[in-house]
């Protein structure tokens, strides 16, 4: 974990709220001049806390209707059987996670559909990838929370 002063906590709590923010409010919030925080803001990104600035997007409008929760158990564990999953993976544009687990489960995915037909056509060009023991697979039927905003404690030193 790297530390961040208050100042750095500021200036993130501000950029996940909103990356569009324009330097100058974004230096007047956190109570420096334009300069200073901007050279903050380049150093955040330098040491690879500030990975991105991204626009969040309703996938629904878009078409992308359908969010599954995809386990995986692996047959196999070696080296060779991870990399051909992982090259599977970024072959597969729907899955916009991918998590090793601890427990019954050996990967957990985040998958992003049109439709169930998509997760059939998803779930076998997965299966016919890479072999895996367990595909498991649990659908949202209504997000009631979902945040980028992680909880900085800005309010402390």
């Amino acid at each position: 974990m790297q530390t961040l002063d208050l100042i750095d906590r500021k200036i993130l709590a501000e950029l996940m709220r909103d990356a569009t923010i324009p330097i100058a409010r974004l230096a007047d919030r956190v109570g420096l001049s334009q300069t200073p925080c901007w050279k903050r803001v380049q150093k955040l990104q330098a040491r690879g806390i500030i990975r991105g600035r991204v626009a969040i997007v309703d996938q629904a409008s878009i078409g992308f209707g359908l969010t599954a929760f995809v386990g995986i158990e692996a047959g196999d564990h070696s080296p060779g059987w991870r990399t051909s999953f992982l090259n599977a993976l970024h072959q597969l544009p729907q899955v916009l996670e991918v998590n090793r687990m601890a427990g019954d489960l050996d990967y957990l995915l985040r998958v992003v559909l049109p439709d169930m037909a998509a997760y059939d056509s998803f779930y076998h060009a997965l299966t016919q990838a890479v072999a895996v023991k367990r595909v498991a697979a649990q659908f949202v039927m209504e997000q009631l929370k979902a945040d980028t905003v992680l909880p900085l404690n800005v309010t402390t030193h």
